[in-house]
């Protein structure tokens, strides 16, 4: 099986780009990752993995007059690198649909709810205001449309009485940590493709139980 050159695009800490990492040290994993890249130089996940043995790149979206020039550096630096697929974690820039058409179904995104509520910002405490009892979080290829792209894998968590947007935040990072390093793996492997703007599984699953809340 041909090993994947994976880049991850950042904007702060990186807790799933440490996440992906980790898995990806593993003798199985059908993937390497390759670059790390950050739209901020001052953003800490670039040395943390620096220390992982990772090239890190910033490439300031500052430093450029617009948001298309910008775009047109990155891409540059990936394909420089022969990157094969692109990981968002916590990358903070809405893509134009240049770069989405250039990368299309070769980047995935991580997102804080189960898409299709809640996209964009803020989404626990929406989640929170709207009162629904099971929230979590989405793996998505991208797509033009803000979190609109085909769902990869999703995972759910109870939103219990007194959640906080601390603590509710908490326990879907948790899932996020999870649910991503194994979304990628399903990709890399070809178990999870994107035809014809859906997800294919080669596989199915058991449709045995349910999360209820409350249980």
């Amino acid at each position: 099986m041909t090993c994947r050159r994976i880049a991850i695009l950042i904007s702060g800490r990186g807790s799933n780009m440490v996440s992906l990492i980790e898995a990806a040290r593993g003798a199985d994993f059908p993937g390497e990752i390759a670059l790390v890249l950050s739209n901020r130089p001052d953003a800490g996940g670039l040395e943390r993995a620096r220390a992982a043995g990772i090239e890190a790149l910033a490439i300031d979206h500052k430093a450029y007059s617009t948001r298309e020039s910008f775009e047109q550096a990155l891409d540059a630096a990936l394909r420089e690198r022969a990157i094969d697929f692109i990981c968002l974690a916590g990358f903070m820039r809405v893509l134009t649909s240049w770069f989405v058409g250039r990368w299309e179904g070769r980047m995935i995104n991580i997102h804080p709810s189960l898409l299709p509520l809640f996209r964009g910002t803020h989404t626990h405490r929406r989640a929170l205001e709207e009162g629904v009892l099971v929230h979590g979080c989405t793996v998505h290829f991208v797509v033009p449309e803000l979190d609109a792209g085909p769902i990869v894998a999703q995972a759910a968590v109870p939103v219990v009485p007194g959640d906080t947007e601390d603590s509710l935040a908490v326990r879907v990072l948790a899932q996020e940590h999870l649910l991503y390093p194994q979304a990628l793996r399903m990709i890399c492997e070809g178990r999870a493709r994107l035809d014809g703007g859906r997800v294919v599984f080669a596989e199915g699953w058991s449709a045995d139980g349910a999360l209820r809340s409350p249980r």
